[in-house]
Formats: structure tokens, sequence, C-alpha cells
């Protein structure tokens, strides 16, 4: 008998107010990146979007629970997106432009966490790293170029996913075992906050090889969970950067692991 493919959550991204001429007045709309859904369809898995079980900003649930939809999933992959806020690790924005999207958090992090309870991989990607962190009760750099001056730039807003740079992968990490021969490696940057204060139970696996700002982190526990703070659903097939199959392969074989364990 064939076995069924994998059921992959993805964690939505939320606009609270729409341009107008989208045609949504006073709706807030939920989506994903059509760049993250096809990289896990890519490989044979079912991409499927995590709605917000909240109204507004109060919590009104519906005749579903988050226990009940993690239930149906067989891993979650947090997608990037708007800042952090950092409310969320106990910080007053230094800027109202860093104030992030504290309703967003709130979601993702209870989402997040009843992923770990019921033993199933998380996967976070550039927010998505941010938001585990945070989750675990690390802290965040509102702005590198602001609270971490002598670092160089993690975001370039003309060349957006063009922009790279180098990142060296930490010895005897598990991302070490996966790309055994890149040590070293170019990946895309696109964020200007980034892993301060390294949350619970946390090891970091890739610094930035010019200023060692965190690049990926792996939680030490039982289970699957891990960040990328680059985006490897935009490397494609660029040979210049990080082959972005073989971390997704491991997030799809602990997933499947885990499902078959059941």
């Amino acid at each position: 008998m064939e076995k069924r493919p994998l059921k992959i959550g993805l964690s939505a991204r939320l606009m609270h107010t729409p341009p107008k001429e989208l045609g949504f007045r006073n709706k807030v709309l939920q989506y994903i990146e059509q760049s993250i859904a096809h990289w896990v369809m890519a490989h044979g898995a079912l991409a499927f979007m995590v709605p917000t079980l909240e109204t507004g900003g109060e919590v009104q649930r519906s005749s579903l629970s988050i226990k009940s939809v993690v239930h149906e999933l067989d891993a979650l992959l947090l997608q990037g997106g708007s800042d952090v806020c950092p409310l969320s690790y106990g910080e007053e924005a230094l800027r109202p432009e860093w104030s992030g999207d504290r309703i967003r958090d709130l979601y993702e992090i209870e989402l997040f966490w009843e992923f770990v309870f019921q033993r199933k991989p998380v996967l976070g990607i550039c927010r998505g790293a941010q938001l585990i962190n945070v989750a675990m009760g690390g802290t965040l750099y509102q702005d590198i170029l602001t609270q971490h001056p002598d670092a160089h730039p993690h975001v370039d807003a003309d060349l957006y996913d063009k922009y790279s740079h180098r990142i060296e992968i930490l010895p005897e990490s598990h991302l070490a075992q996966l790309y055994p021969e890149s040590a070293a490696a170019h990946v895309n940057s696109i964020h200007h906050q980034a892993v301060k204060d390294l949350g619970n139970d946390l090891a970091i696996e890739a610094v930035s090889a010019q200023d060692r700002i965190v690049e990926a982190i792996r939680w030490k526990g039982e289970g699957f969970v891990a960040g990328f703070q680059w985006h490897p659903e935009f490397h494609g097939s660029n040979r210049n950067l990080l082959d972005s199959a073989p971390a997704l392969l491991d997030f799809l074989f602990a997933a499947e692991q885990q499902r078959d364990s059941r």
C-alpha cells in the first residue's frame, strides 16, 4: 500500500490592513508565499496553510482547537515575514517601525508549542527561526546595524533575495553532517533582525562569516526543531548558494519517521 504524502503545515502570513487596490476593505488577509509552498511540494509533500483561530485582537475559538489542527498535520514550517514584536521577548520597540506583529507572534508561538508537545518536527525560516528563539526564551537584535554597529549589512532593499553573504557551518553540528563539504557557503540574506540572546536548550549551528551573527539554530532536546536565518526556498538552482535540498529532505525525513511511529 502506497504511503500517503506528508502533510506540512505552513504558518500564515498576516496582512492586517491590505492596500485598497486589493479590494479587501477592513479585512485581514492570511496567506502563504508561493516559493515556500512549491519548495515543499517539489519534494512530494503537501503544503497546507494553517489559519489563525482568532478574530480581531482577541482569541475567539471556533469548534476547532489548535490541538485538533496539529493532530492532522505531520510537521510545521514557520514562514518569514514581518518583524517579531519586541514585547514578545520582554522589550519595548526602539522605533515604531520595529514594533512587529504581536498578533502573529502569539498565534505562531502557540502553534509552535503544540507541535513540540505532539513531538512533530518544526522548521523556521528567517522570521520563523527568530520566532523559535523567542518562544524558547531568547531575545533578538531589533535592528542589527543599530544594536550591533560592527556587523555588516544583512539586507539590501534593492537586491532583495539576490543579496548574499558567506556563512560558516559549525563543526560537529547536525548541519555539518548534512553539508560535509560545505563548512563555508553562501546564502541569501534578507533580514535586519537576528538572534541576540540564545533561547533555552538551543545550539548555534551556523554563523555569518564576517560578524558571527547567528544564522542557524537547533534544539538540543528530543525531536526536530531547527531554524535558518536565510531563505533556502529562494536558492532554487543557483549553484553559487547552499543547496537547499539536504536541509528540507532532513526535515521531511524527520516528519516521516515521526508519522510512521505513531
